[in-house]
């Protein structure tokens, strides 16, 4: 069974940072690119970042941009988010979510609504106040 846990999310003051973490199982990691979509209230969907080891990708979403950094630990199999310079725009409930490498179109997958992610993990709920 794939099961993609998240964890970190919580309650912080605009221009806060926060790590978020995403356990992997039940698929062969290198062969996902891993990432994380949100989810607000009354807001669509949107891929916030993501990265491939197996080939050396990484995407963040413009609003992100500078501000939060996607990293890896390929032997725990292991996805984190930094997010520094909280905004309360980023309140949102983050969702760990994976799609296999060979499906990835670039960056199509992730300016999306995450139609196409293979699995969806459990969703970490972030609380920036103002």
């Amino acid at each position: 069974e794939v099961q993609l846990q998240a964890s970190g999310g919580g309650l912080v003051q605009a221009g806060g940072s926060l790590t978020l973490s995403c356990a992997a199982s039940g698929l062969d990691f290198d062969e996902y690119a891993i990432g994380w979509f949100r989810q607000a209230p009354g807001k669509e969907r949107e891929g916030v970042a993501s990265i491939s080891s197996r080939h050396g990708r990484i995407y963040y979403a413009d609003s992100v941009k500078g501000r939060f950094t996607i990293s890896s630990d390929n032997a725990k199999n292991m996805v984190y988010l930094q997010m520094n310079s909280l905004k309360p725009e980023d309140t949102a409930v983050y969702f760990c979510v994976a799609v296999w490498v060979v499906k990835e179109q670039y960056s199509n997958s992730w300016k999306s609504t995450g139609a196409g992610m293979d699995y969806w993990g459990k969703g970490t709920q972030v609380t920036v106040s103002s």
